[in-house]
């Protein structure tokens, strides 16, 4: 009973310490240990701060790692024989980048007073343990040049070896000059290393990773029927190498350099589940009707392509799956060198290569390849203008280049031969034209040919200056982004078959055996596309140490992102009278409107300039020889990729393109043979931006309070905000409910209109529990609450897609991020998609110890095989993200669907217990006036994860070592699916939509070699 009472006592004493005690945490330090840009093991690290001291020993790539330094400053003292001692002091924070300390050989007659006689061999330390604080050997040490001369005691350049009066010299490089004899840190003799003759040092490795079907689990099944695993090996290896380069007579003070080779050879295997036309409906008998349909011949020869249903007993609507796999190989090269350039430059640089072939197969056994070839260079100087003013300059350079070729393409002409006409029938473009149905039936569709070419040129410049408390750093970067794609929008055409079509009769099936479809749509022509975006930035930045216990870190930045133009000139856009009774196309080549008669510039969109953004954030110990600490931060940043989604649509309208969207009408009748003709009531410009579009910025603003507490706990509670201003926003101008009258019959109407007055905001409140490392144990728990709201398209919201659907839907159609009622795009103002109200995690690892005195409580051979085990355990669980639900039908007066959002009826909105987890009797159709279903009104499913992990090193040699993991993605196999079917007119309404991956077992072997 007493020693219960004494574990109560200690918890209520961690509890009011939690509650009454400012909370904090502190946060992980590393750094590398360098001589000559090489890593250098066997260094001695202590870390001081007031009364606490800490001690590392860097390991075989010269990496050292505290985890236990409470935030601040620390007194960092780098010892090592034959070496000069180094000292620097250092400010450890969250996300602090890794530091570079460079150490510096002794004088030749201090290194040789240190020699002794050479005693018999110690038994090598042993290798570090696999965890995840170490980093691999085959890895290049960090090199951060602005940090390494910032804790230097001279503020001077890193030397390179040959500049020592001791080149790189095996013993001393093993920190003794017997090899291990009078050092207890140092390692042994190794490839490169002490080896006689040699002045060089080389590490790499290599690594093995290897994935087999035969240990996965078997891929989940929607319909409820096991379906067969398919067969794969998953492979990927890599091997790196780095060292100085040194050929004697020819180039013997080369740089240092690093070079691996990545070789992958991956697969992703799921099942694939839909709805297909059964037998009896292909030869036109449809439930519910009495007579049978005679389908046509567009009909006949579309519903080839359609596999025959091969389930029978599901419980639910599901009658055909097929397992498929899907197949990725990747190679990649990456170098880098560095080079040491006199006392006051130093010159750094890489390149990097990269090819990627995949495959992907859908439902219906289409397989489209896609290839990306990428390369990337750069190349840095750094120069010391004065001891303690440093000036920065590189220049990168990338090319990506990708190229889609879908499964007809070249191959068979789809559409042609069956009889569609009006759509691109270029031979790269052939296949079948895109099929969607509200009813559930699986969407026909395929992917479509492209061939782009991105490439980016990036020149920066900065200044760096120490002077007293203040570390200031000015500079600029400029940036030229090249586009340069060939594709088409929608070349094959689109085509959607609605229950609430023109026909009346109800049936979305029935009209597709009728070859009579309830919308279409069709963007072809102008492939080539030259797009140019110039991006620019100044900033300027004080790191000033206020006090000892103080610290600001404030600047101002001003981005500049030009809207993207076409070299030719090949864009279009709206030019609309107000209120948008009329709009009227306007090119880049001539962009002058006919209607307004402004004179836009030629990317028809206007520049925004007025992105200057301040800030700050702030480091305060407020109570001395006390671990808590404050810190608080205010910015804004800019959403400077918004212009790239926009021109893809402005370069795919006409008069450039064949391009339309029409609804079906007696005015204008549509049937899969004659489908994409333009009609006067037929919209042939689709898309139109505001010509003063604002660039969206976001504010965001932290504060958090950290604290160490007894038994090696750190605690942190924060709070963060962001609120985003001028997101944008979609509407489709001119559209009115179902079941009211057109308001305005002479109006234009038919297109979407993009304009920037969305805004959103987040809070979120965290709190972080941590055990740090104590007798092999360590933890950290972290909870979450947080609140997103919006009532912008992407900005807030993240993309354009609210919830999830195995319905198959047009290039051209919007998706619920376009306000239901364009007057009124406030009453979009609802939960984001991306919000989760809760987030829990738990990441546990326990490493065993070494016999009886480390922990594993086993001596002899038992004691031998359970020491040095790491094990991790990774637990994620999170409340379900909201969606929208969608009442599949055209808008009045647009050719758009999926915008729509139904009446609630009162009904309960979920159906627990049920295979279908949401109540259709919740929504009914929205006659007469604008759904009141809420976008992102329904809850999806909870998020659960749980990754392990178990790993060792190993020694077979003294000079290599053997890292050993075996990694478990799911590893309680626990089915989580990703999202709801959202559309109330569809058959699998309220059905889980897909579902995350199932168990899968990796091996990993590295070898590493010093």
């Amino acid at each position: 009973m007493r020693k219960i009472s004494e574990y109560i006592g200690r918890f209520v004493g961690v509890v009011a310490c939690f509650v009454l005690s400012a909370l904090a945490w502190a946060s992980p330090y590393r750094g590398t240990v360098t001589f000559g840009g090489l890593p250098l093991p066997g260094a001695i690290v202590t870390a001081t701060q007031d009364s606490k001291t800490v001690s590392a020993v860097s390991d075989a790539s010269g990496a050292i790692v505290f985890d236990d330094l409470a935030d601040g400053k620390w007194i960092i003292e780098i010892q090592m024989q034959g070496f000069a001692p180094l000292h620097s002091e250092v400010t450890v924070a969250p996300n602090r980048p890794a530091a570079s300390w460079e150490l510096k050989l002794l004088p030749p007659e201090q290194i040789a007073a240190l020699a002794q006689p050479a005693k018999p061999a110690i038994e090598p330390a042993p290798a570090p343990v696999a965890t995840p604080q170490n980093q691999p050997a085959a890895q290049p040490p960090a090199q951060n040049k602005k940090q390494s001369k910032t804790q230097s005691n001279a503020g001077e350049l890193p030397k390179a070896p040959e500049e020592n009066e001791q080149g790189a010299d095996g013993f001393l490089v093993q920190g003794s000059v017997n090899n291990a004899a009078t050092s207890p840190y140092a390692t042994s003799s190794a490839f490169g290393n002490t080896r006689a003759g040699s002045k060089a040092l080389y590490t790499g490795g290599i690594v093995v990773n290897e994935e087999n079907s035969a240990l996965d689990a078997r891929p989940y099944s929607l319909s409820g029927n096991a379906a067969a695993k398919p067969s794969y090996n998953d492979f990927t290896g890599v091997a790196a190498l780095q060292g100085p380069i040194r050929i004697p007579h020819l180039l013997p003070r080369g740089p240092n350099f690093y070079i691996s080779y990545q070789w992958t050879r991956n697969s992703s295997s799921v099942v694939n589940t839909g709805l297909v036309p059964t037998a009896g409906e292909r030869s036109g008998i449809v439930p519910g009707f009495t007579n049978t349909i005679t389908p046509t011949a567009q009909t006949k020869a579309l519903l080839v392509w359609y596999p025959l249903p091969n389930l029978t007993n599901t419980s639910n609507t599901y009658n055909y799956q097929a397992p498929v796999l899907s197949s990725a190989h990747v190679d990649a090269l990456q170098t880098r060198f560095d080079k040491s350039l006199g006392r006051k430059d130093q010159l750094t640089g890489g390149f990097a290569f990269q090819s990627t072939r995949s495959d992907a197969v859908n439902l219906f056994d289409f397989v489209d390849h896609t290839g990306t070839l990428g390369i990337n260079g750069n190349i840095r100087w750094t120069h010391r203008l004065k001891p303690r003013l440093f000036l920065f300059s590189s220049y990168t350079f990338s090319r990506l280049r990708t190229e889609v070729t879908p499964n007809f393409a070249n191959r068979i002409n789809v559409s042609g031969s069956a009889g569609i006409l009006g759509n691109d029938q270029d031979s790269a473009d052939w296949g079948p034209p895109a099929l969607s149905f509200s009813s559930g039936i699986a969407g026909l569709s395929d992917a479509n040919s492209s061939f782009n070419r991105n490439r980016a040129d990036s020149f920066s410049a900065s200044v760096l200056h120490y002077h007293g408390k203040h570390n200031i750093t000015a500079g600029f970067d400029f940036r030229k982004q090249s586009y340069n794609d060939k594709f088409q929008a929608n070349p094959r055409g689109s085509f959607m078959f609605s229950s609430k079509s023109a026909t009346g009769n109800g049936s979305d099936l029935a009209d597709f055996l009728e070859g009579i479809p309830d919308t279409s749509s069709i963007a072809y022509g102008n492939a080539n596309k030259y797009f140019r975006e110039p991006v620019y930035d100044v900033y300027v930045n004080d790191d000033w140490r206020v006090l000892p216990v103080l610290t600001i870190n404030a600047g101002m930045r001003w981005d500049y992102t030009a809207p993207i133009s076409e070299l030719f000139g090949n864009l279009v856009n709206l030019d609309v009278a107000s209120g948008f009774t009329s709009v009227a196309a306007v090119e880049g080549s001539n962009p002058v409107g006919s209607i307004t008669g402004e004179h836009y510039p030629k990317s028809l969109v206007r520049p925004d300039r007025r992105m200057i953004e301040p800030r700050i954030g702030i480091t305060w110990r407020p109570i001395p020889a006390s671990t808590v600490v404050i810190r608080a931060g205010y910015g804004i940043y800019p959403d400077t990729s918004v212009y790239q989604n926009i021109v893809l649509s402005m370069a795919q309208l006409a008069p450039l393109s064949t391009s339309l969207n029409a609804k079906n009408s007696t005015s204008c009748p549509l049937t899969l043979a004659n489908g994409f003709t333009s009609c006067a009531s037929s919209t042939r410009d689709t898309f139109g931006i505001d010509p003063n579009f604002r660039i969206g910025y976001a504010q965001t603003w932290q504060l958090s309070v950290q604290r160490d507490l007894p038994f090696a706990l750190q605690a942190s509670v924060t709070y963060s905000g962001t609120k985003g201003t001028h997101g944008p926003q979609e509407i489709l101008p001119n559209s009115y409910a179902l079941g009211e009258s057109n308001p305005c019959t002479s109006c234009s109407s038919g297109f979407i209109y993009e304009t920037s007055g969305g805004n959103s905001i987040r809070n979120a409140g965290q709190l972080q529990l941590r055990r740090r490392l104590r007798s092999g144990f360590s933890s950290t728990f972290t909870y979450t609450y947080a609140k997103s709201l919006d009532d912008d398209a992407y900005l807030g919201g993240q993309g354009h897609t609210s919830g999830s659907s195995t319905q198959s839907a047009s290039l051209t159609t919007p998706s619920a991020a376009v306000a239901q009622n364009w007057r009124d795009p406030r009453a979009e103002h609802s939960l984001s998609s991306f919000d989760q109200r809760q987030l829990y995690s738990l990441q546990v690892q326990y490493t065993s110890g070494q016999g009886l005195g480390g922990g594993t409580l086993l001596g002899g051979w038992r004691g031998r095989a359970l020491k040095e085990w790491t094990v991790l355990g990774n637990m994620s669980y999170g409340t379900g993200l909201p969606e929208t639900p969608i009442y599949t039908a055209t808008v009045p007066g647009t050719a758009f669907s999926n915008v729509l959002r139904p009446q609630l009826t009162g009904q309960p909105i979920y159906s627990p217990g049920s295979s279908r987890h949401l109540n259709v009797a919740a929504y009914a159709e929205p006659s007469g006036q604008w759904g009141n279903a809420g976008r992102n009104s329904i809850a999806g499913p909870g998020q659960f994860t749980f990754n392990s992990s178990l790993a060792r090193t190993f020694r077979p040699s003294k000079k290599t070592y053997l890292d050993f993991a075996v990694t478990s993605n799911n590893t309680f196999n626990h089915t989580s699916f990703t999202g709801w079917n959202n559309y109330v007119t569809s058959t699998e309404f309220g059905l889980p939509s897909s579902a995350g991956a199932m168990r899968s077992l990796q091996t990993s072997f590295h070898l590493r070699f010093q």
